[in-house]
C-alpha cells in the first residue's frame, strides 16, 4: 500500500531530481568541451525502508538508532497497515514484552491503552509527538505515522514516568505533493470502518501544505456478544514554509467513542480453578461458559471525547543549529458505566447442583468513571552540532512547561440489575433505578512542572563516541477530594457524612543517562548504558492518599528507578536490515511494604527485572520485509512482601518468554502475502484474599495471514486473517483471578484501498 511520504523523502525526491535534471543539461555541454572519454555519472537515491527506521523521531534521540544506547523498537505505518492494526494495543504486539496483560481490580475493568512493559504499567508514559497524553482511552492510529517504543527508564526524556520505558505516536504531518487516499474494511464481528488521508498542497512555492485525515468506525467483538466498538475521529493539518528555514506546523485531533465496554467473563472451568467454596466442590468441575458471553447489561457505556490542538516552530539556524518548539493543549474526557462482577461464592448460587440453567451470578458491581484530563505545555529544544576542543557534540537543551489536571466526579442513579443466568445471561434484563447524575463526591488532582534538561553526543573518532543527558523537574501537586464516610473509613461520624481531604506536595527530581559506544564498523556498534527514572508519589494518577500503605502518601519519597544496558546493533544487507541484542538490569527501590515486626511501613521494597532482547527488522531484499522480536523477562521481588498468587517470586502480568514475528513477500502481477506469529508465555496474577481462582494463565501462540492484490495503480484489496488456528486463550486476567478476557477467534477482514 503506498503512502503519503514524510517530509524528508519529499525533499529527497525533489533533490533527486533537480540533480538529474542539471546533470541532463550540463553534460552535453560538459561533452563538447572535454575529451571524448568522459567518467560515467550515476545518479542514484536510497529507496525508503517500509519496515526499519534510521531514527527515533523525539529531537532528543539525535543519533541514528544504530548509534543509540537505547533498546527502542520503531514501528512503522507499512507494518501496521499490512497487520490491519486499528489501535495502540494492536500495534504493539509487535514488540515483545509489552502487551494489554491486565484485566483491572476486582470490581473494575481496564478502559483504554492498558500497557504493561517489561513487568510494570506504562500507561501513564504514553506520548503524543513527545508530548504527555493523558486518559484512559484507546488510541486509534488512523492519524499516525509510526510509533516508536523506548525500552528502559525515560526520566531524562519525559520527567516523572514509568520505571520500564514509554511509547511515542508520531503524527502524520503535511508533505509536498498532492495525493488521496481512503480505504474501507469490512469483517467478522460486524466490522465496518472507513478512513480517508488528503494532502493538497497550497503553495509549491512558499512550502504551504494541507493534510485531512478522518475515520469512521462502528464494529462489534468477534470473539464477545454485545461489546461494541464505535468511533470517529478528525484531524486536519497545515504546514507553513516547508520548503524554507523556518517552518510551522498546527495539528488539530477531535476523536469521539461511544462504545460498550467489556467486563470480562467468570474464570470457573479454567485450567488452576477451584471451587471457593468447601461446601461446593462440584464448582471445581464445573463446564466453562461460553466466552462470547456478556455479563453486564445493555445500557452500560463508554463515551470518550478527546481534543488535541499542537502548534509547533522549526527554525534552522543554520545547517548545524536548530530551534524546536511545541505547544500543546489537550482534553480528554470519559463517562464509562460497567455491570462488572466478582465470581465469589457468596456471589455465585447453586440451587441445583445438576440443573446448570439455575445457577445464577450476582451483577452487584457497578463500575462508574465520570473524568475529566487537561493539560497545556511548552517545549523548547535548541539543537546543535558543535565542534570543540577538537571533538564533535551533538547538543540538545530544552525547557519545559506543564499542567496536567484531572477531575473526576462521583455518580447517583447507577441502577439495579438482578442476577444473571450464570450460562445464559441476558444483558436485556430489566435494571431499575438507572439516571446517573453527579453527586458531591469528587476527587481534583492538578501537578505544575517546570522542566530543564540537556543531552550531548560526543564523538571521539569515527569509533568512540559517548553520550550524557540530565533532566531536573520541579512539580507541584494538589489533591483535593470529597468522599462518604463509612462505618469503617470514620467511626466517628455519621455514615454517609461528606469528608473533605485536601493534600499538595512538591519537590525536586532530577534524572540522568550515561552511555559509551564502540562501532567496529560504520554499520554496527556495541554500547553499554546506565539511565534512571523516578515516580513521585501521585505521579500516575494525580491522586494523593493519607492511607499508611499507599505510594501516593505524600510523606514518602519518589520510587526510584536503575536501569543497566549492554547491547550491540547491527545494520545489515547495504543498512536494509536491522540486527539489535541487548541485556538489562532494572531494578526499582522505594517501594512501600510492611513491617511485619512493627506493622507500620517503610519504603524497603525494591524489585528487579533482568533479561534479554533480541530484534530483526527491515528488508531482506527488495520484495520480502520482516520484523521479528524475542524477550526473555526474569522477574522478582528483592526486598518485601511477595506478589503473585501463586507464591512465585515473581512479578505479576510480566510473562516470561514472549515472540513475535511478521514477514511478507511482494510477488509478481501485483500480489503480497504476509503473515506472523506471536507467542505469550504465563502470566501470574496478583496476589489478594481472593479463593479458587487461577493463580496463572496458560501460554499461547497465535498465527495470522495476510494476502492483497494491486488491481490496478488505483486500487488494492486486502485480506486479512487473524488467529488462524482459531486458538482459545486469556489475553488478560484482572487482580483476583475471578473474571478474564477471552483471547479473539479466528477472524477476517477485507479492505478495499484506493489510492491517487
Amino acid at each position: 500500500m503506498a503512502h503519503i511520504k514524510s517530509r524528508k523523502h519529499m525533499h529527497a525526491c525533489f533533490n533527486l531530481t533537480a540533480t538529474a535534471a542539471a546533470a541532463a543539461i550540463l553534460l552535453p555541454m560538459a561533452a563538447q568541451a572535454a575529451e571524448p572519454s568522459l567518467p560515467e555519472v550515476k545518479v542514484t537515491a536510497k529507496t525508503e525502508n517500509e519496515f526499519k527506521a534510521d531514527k527515533a523521531a523525539s529531537p532528543k534521540y539525535t543519533q541514528p538508532l544504530v548509534d543509540t544506547t537505547q533498546t527502542i523498537t520503531v514501528i512503522k505505518r507499512e507494518l501496521i497497515d499490512q497487520q490491519g492494526a486499528l489501535t495502540l494495543s494492536d500495534a504493539l504486539r509487535n514488540t515483545p514484552g509489552v502487551g494489554a496483560f491486565f484485566l483491572g481490580e476486582n470490581g473494575s475493568t481496564n478502559t483504554g491503552d492498558a500497557i504493561y512493559m517489561r513487568g510494570f504499567d506504562a500507561s501513564s508514559s504514553i506520548y503524543v509527538d513527545g508530548v504527555r497524553d493523558l486518559g484512559s482511552i484507546s488510541r486509534d492510529l488512523f492519524n499516525i505515522e509510526q510509533i516508536d517504543v523506548l525500552k528502559g527508564p525515560a526520566g531524562t526524556d519525559g520527567g516523572r514516568g514509568a520505571p520500564t520505558g514509554s511509547v511515542n505516536l508520531i503524527s502524520k504531518q503535511p508533505g509536498m505533493d498532492d495525493a488521496t487516499f481512503g480505504s474501507a474494511t469490512f469483517g467478522s464481528g460486524k466490522q465496518k470502518r472507513v478512513t480517508a488521508d488528503f494532502n493538497k498542497v497550497i503553495s509549491a512555492e512558499q512550502g504551504s501544505a494541507f493534510r485531512l485525515n478522518v475515520m469512521d468506525q462502528d464494529s462489534g467483538s468477534i470473539s464477545r456478544n454485545e461489546v461494541n466498538n464505535k468511533r470517529w475521529g478528525v484531524a486536519p493539518t497545515f504546514a507553513f514554509g516547508l520548503k524554507g528555514p523556518t517552518r510551522f506546523y498546527l495539528n488539530f485531533l477531535h476523536v469521539s467513542q461511544d462504545n460498550v465496554p467489556d467486563g470480562g467473563v467468570p474464570t470457573l472451568g479454567l485450567p488452576g480453578y477451584s471451587s471457593p467454596d468447601p461446601k461446593r466442590p462440584f464448582l471445581a468441575t464445573a463446564p466453562k461458559v461460553d466466552p462470547k458471553n456478556f455479563y453486564g447489561s445493555a445500557t452500560d457505556f463508554d463515551k470518550v471525547t478527546a481534543d488535541m490542538f499542537t502548534a509547533k516552530l522549526e527554525h534552522d539556524f543554520s545547517n548545524t543549529v536548530k530551534l524546536v518548539n511545541t505547544a500543546r493543549y489537550g482534553k480528554t474526557s470519559e463517562h464509562y458505566l460497567l455491570t462488572s462482577f466478582m465470581g465469589s461464592a457468596a456471589n455465585l448460587l447453586t440451587p441445583s447442583t445438576t440443573d446448570l440453567s439455575t445457577w445464577t451470578l450476582a451483577r452487584g458491581t457497578r463500575t462508574l468513571k465520570d473524568q475529566v484530563n487537561e493539560i497545556l505545555t511548552n517545549q523548547t529544544n535548541l539543537i546543535a552540532d558543535l565542534d570543540f576542543s577538537g571533538l564533535k557534540h551533538t547538543l540538545l537543551g530544552g525547557l519545559e512547561f506543564t499542567s496536567e489536571k484531572q477531575n473526576t466526579w462521583g455518580n447517583d442513579g447507577l441502577g439495579i440489575l438482578p442476577a444473571a443466568n450464570f450460562y445464559n445471561p441476558n444483558p436485556r434484563d430489566t435494571i431499575t433505578g438507572l439516571n446517573p447524575v453527579r453527586n458531591a463526591v469528587f476527587t481534583r488532582g492538578s501537578t505544575t512542572t517546570a522542566s530543564a534538561y540537556v543531552f550531548d553526543t560526543i564523538k571521539f573518532s569515527p569509533e568512540w563516541q559517548a553520550n550524557a543527558g540530565v533532566r531536573v523537574d520541579r512539580y507541584t501537586t494538589d489533591y483535593s477530594a470529597a468522599s462518604l464516610s463509612t462505618a469503617t473509613s470514620n467511626p466517628t461520624l455519621p455514615v454517609g457524612t461528606l469528608v473533605p481531604t485536601n493534600l499538595n506536595l512538591n519537590g525536586n527530581l532530577v534524572n540522568f543517562k550515561l552511555g559509551a559506544l564502540y562501532k567496529p564498523t560504520k554499520d554496527s556498534s556495541v554500547y553499554a548504558s546506565y539511565s534512571t527514572s523516578k515516580q513521585p508519589p501521585g505521579g500516575s494518577n494525580f491522586a494523593l492518599s493519607t492511607a499508611v500503605n499507599s505510594a501516593a502518601n505524600p510523606k514518602f519519597d519518589p520510587q526510584e528507578t536503575k536501569n543497566t544496558e549492554i547491547g550491540a546493533k547491527w545494520d545489515l544487507l547495504e543498512q536494509k536490515l536491522s540486527f539489535t541484542a541487548a541485556i538489562y538490569r532494572t531494578e526499582v527501590s522505594n517501594d512501600v511494604v510492611q513491617n511485619l515486626t512493627d506493622l507500620l511501613y517503610y519504603q524497603t521494597g525494591k524489585k528487579r527485572v533482568q533479561g534479554v532482547e533480541l530484534g530483526l527488522t527491515g528488508a531482506i531484499n527488495r520484495n520480502w520485509l520482516v520484523s521479528a522480536g524475542y524477550a526473555r523477562m526474569d522477574t522478582s521481588v528483592e526486598a518485601g512482601p511477595l506478589v503473585t498468587a501463586n507464591g512465585l517470586n515473581n512479578l505479576a502480568y510480566a510473562p516470561k518468554q514472549t515472540f513475535t514475528a511478521w514477514t511478507s513477500y511482494q510477488l509478481p502481477m501485483g500480489v503480497k502475502l504476509g503473515g506472523g506469529a506471536r507467542f505469550v508465555d504465563a502470566l501470574l496474577r496478583g496476589t489478594d484474599s481472593a479463593i479458587g481462582t487461577p493463580a496463572s494463565t496458560e501460554a499461547y501462540w497465535v498465527f495470522d495471514a495476510m494476502a492483497s492484490y494491486a488491481v490496478n495503480k488505483n486500487i488494492d484489496l486486502q485480506l486479512n486473517i487473524s488467529n488462524l488456528a482459531d486458538k482459545t486463550y486469556v489475553a488478560a486476567i484482572n487482580k483476583s483471578g475471578y473474571r478474564y478476557t477471552p483471547g479473539a477467534p479466528r477472524a477476517a477482514s477485507l479492505t478495499a484501498n484506493i489510492k491517487f
